[in-house]
């Protein structure tokens, strides 16, 4: 059992600390980080993937949840953003779970699909970058998570814009506005998961690989 220094209040520390951070708006809903402990449990995982890491406030909860001999593939263009919050990571012993790749996240998911051996092998993963290529991402990891596994995206409301017409809303969200949207659309209607968009944080949709 964790005890509520290393259950709770590490990872409320590391959100604070990233509160901080220039771009914290970006970092992941603490209620939404809680779902995804749930999800890690029910799926009792224990190798998993992280697309977007940013300051590590999920990836910790992550770490925390799986077992000691668990591993993270964690994927992000931005170390620098990492090493904020590595210092409260390696204060709570985790950090021997996690392999950091300073990557953009396409080109490791399909070196990893190299190794037949990695397919199926992975029983959760959650996507928090690279918008534009959710769906490109999905593709590959419906290969690697294995059957009754979960993958997590965030911003699947993207604030809101989903629901508004394009005249609604501001400029600088209307590209992306639009790749959600499709993806939302392509997941809801794939047949190899079930799926469930969830309004917490910004929006998760949670997809249970079926077959």
């Amino acid at each position: 059992m964790k005890t509520p220094e290393r259950g709770i209040r590490i990872p409320i520390n590391l959100y604070c600390r990233a509160r901080n951070y220039t771009r914290a708006y970006i970092g992941t809903a603490p209620d939404a980080g809680q779902l995804i402990a749930i999800l890690l449990k029910l799926a009792n995982s224990k190798n998993t993937i992280e697309i977007g890491v940013f300051t590590g406030y999920s990836l910790l909860l992550t770490a925390l949840t799986i077992p000691d001999d668990g591993k993270i593939t964690a994927i992000d263009v931005d170390r620098k953003a990492y090493e904020i919050g590595l210092p409260i990571i390696t204060k709570a012993g985790v950090e021997h779970k996690i392999d950091f790749i300073e990557s953009p996240a396409l080109p490791i998911l399909d070196k990893l699909l190299e190794n037949p051996e990695k397919e199926g092998s992975f029983n959760f993963a959650f996507v928090d970058a690279d918008k534009n290529n959710y769906w490109n991402n999905h593709k590959r990891l419906m290969k690697l998570i294995k059957v009754g596994g979960f993958v997590v995206y965030d911003n699947t409301l993207w604030g809101g814009t989903v629901a508004l017409p394009e005249e609604d809303v501001a400029e600088p969200l209307r590209e992306r506005r639009l790749f959600i949207i499709e993806f939302n659309k392509m997941v809801s209607a794939d047949p190899g998961v079930e799926m469930s968009l969830v309004p917490l944080g910004d929006g998760i949709t949670i997809c249970r690989r079926i077959c």
